[in-house]
């Protein structure tokens, strides 16, 4: 996929990448190196989120039902809703600044 997105798309699919990993991380596996690909599955849906204009809370939404629903882990409401926010923040910042 990132062979097809502009510079732009390509920096925030690897922001998307590492939210998911270092602050989402719902199973507790951002210190540890063999498990930085635990969440890749997810990052496109995350990604398409954020390019269709998604805000913070559908977002957080969405990842809570990830770890709710597929992952069986409940409880996650805190961690979901802080990536959601960094996620639009640094979505809004690549679009202020056409990086």
């Amino acid at each position: 996929m990132a062979s097809r997105l502009n510079p732009q798309d390509q920096k925030l699919l690897s922001v998307v990448s590492e939210v998911l990993h270092y602050i989402w991380d719902p199973i507790g596996v951002s210190g540890v190196p063999q498990a930085r690909d635990e969440y890749d599955g997810y990052v496109e849906p995350i990604f398409t989120l954020l390019r269709s204009g998604a805000e913070a809370p559908e977002i957080s939404a969405h990842l809570l039902h990830v770890a709710d629903e597929r992952m069986g882990l409940p409880d996650r409401k805190e961690q979901s809703d802080t990536a959601a926010s960094v996620l639009t923040d640094w979505r809004d910042f690549y679009a202020e600044v056409g990086a």
